[in-house]
């Protein structure tokens, strides 16, 4: 339950203190973004050698850092990982103590540190030398230990922190972050990443759901609606009626798909026509409906529904034979609308 007398308390706050919490807020929001903006100029060669060898190599890209260095350095290793490139988050203390048994003479190391110096990396980076791993160091201090003994450096120093006192990583983790993903990215490009890599990484949820489903997931083959266009009307409404989708496809001798009907066209057709026994399946369908091929993303058929104001995609093989029809309900009932 609110607290009441808390609430009033924060009511009467002095209106000068909420302006300096604006000022203070946004002043975090100037630093930090001159400081991404800053690591722009930064990219060049280096990177780009960095970049050639993460991509060339036959291991794996091991993240290590301490503290907020490596929770930072978590982060990269997950998107590195979720767009192609094998990516684990090694902690700096724990491959003190045993974890040093991950890493294999093919891997890249990249090491996180503002300062560039410290206890685990003093020891951490000979060991990697007899490892035989390929040493990237993320630093702030290019004269450090870290930086001295790395095969490349990418700075990521800031001309001061968010923190007023200057101590606590603010500029210089969001600053890290972004030069993990601009990392992460050029590498996506290099390895031409695509949807479809991206949906196997990603299978779970509302995403996975989204880039992984196809409209061949969702059709029914063993209930496809079908009428020739000389179908009479009772016809046409008993295999609407039967088939349950609200529609039916109209095909020609052959098969292939030449029209369709919704039961919205044959009460349009009731309200001009009082002689239904007349009508016939050629009188009401619409002709050249949107169709799509197997293996169609589902979310594309979600598209060209919203596009055209249509709830029934036809799912045709090479010659246009329906092989099923996709339901705005379906894509409802599969999370996808």
């Amino acid at each position: 339950m609110r607290n009441k007398g808390s609430a009033r308390q924060v009511d009467k706050a002095p209106m000068d203190s909420r302006e300096k919490s604006i000022d203070d807020a946004q002043r975090v929001l100037r630093i930090e973004a001159a400081a991404v903006a800053a690591l722009e100029s930064r990219i060049g060669s280096t990177f780009a050698q960095v970049v050639d060898l993460i991509y060339e190599c036959e291991g794996r890209a091991i993240v290590t850092g301490i503290g907020k260095s490596g929770i930072i350095g978590k982060k990269i290793a997950a998107t590195m990982s979720s767009t192609g490139t094998p990516a684990f988050f090694l902690h700096a203390t724990e491959a003190l103590h045993g974890d040093l048994g991950m890493l294999r003479p093919e891997d890249v190391v990249l090491c996180i540190s503002k300062s560039g110096s410290n206890s685990e990396f003093d020891f951490l980076i000979p060991q990697f030398r007899r490892l035989g791993v390929r040493i990237v160091a993320f630093a702030g201090n290019m004269k450090s230990y870290l930086a001295k003994n790395a095969d490349f450096v990418l700075d990521i120093s800031v001309e001061e922190e968010a923190c007023p006192l200057d101590l606590a990583p603010t500029a210089s983790s969001t600053a890290t972050l972004a030069m993990g993903d601009a990392l992460a990215i050029a590498l996506l490009g290099r390895r031409h990443f695509s949807i479809e890599d991206f949906a196997f990484r990603h299978p779970g949820g509302v995403l996975g759901r989204r880039l992984l489903l196809r409209v061949d997931d969702l059709i029914d083959k063993n209930r496809i609606p079908v009428v020739t266009p000389e179908t009479g009307f009772d016809q046409v409404l008993a295999e609407i009626s039967h088939k349950r989708y609200g529609a039916t496809c109209v095909v020609d001798e052959t098969g292939a798909l030449i029209g369709f009907i919704t039961d919205g066209d044959l009460r349009r057709i009731l309200r001009k026509k009082s002689d239904h026994f007349r009508i016939r399946a050629c009188d009401i369908m619409t002709a050249e409906p949107k169709t799509m091929a197997p293996g169609t993303m589902a979310v594309e058929a979600l598209a060209t529904m919203e596009d055209f104001s249509i709830t029934h995609v036809v799912i045709t093989d090479e010659v246009k034979r329906p092989l099923g029809l996709v339901h705005i309900h379906d894509l409802i009932k599969a999370g996808i609308a």
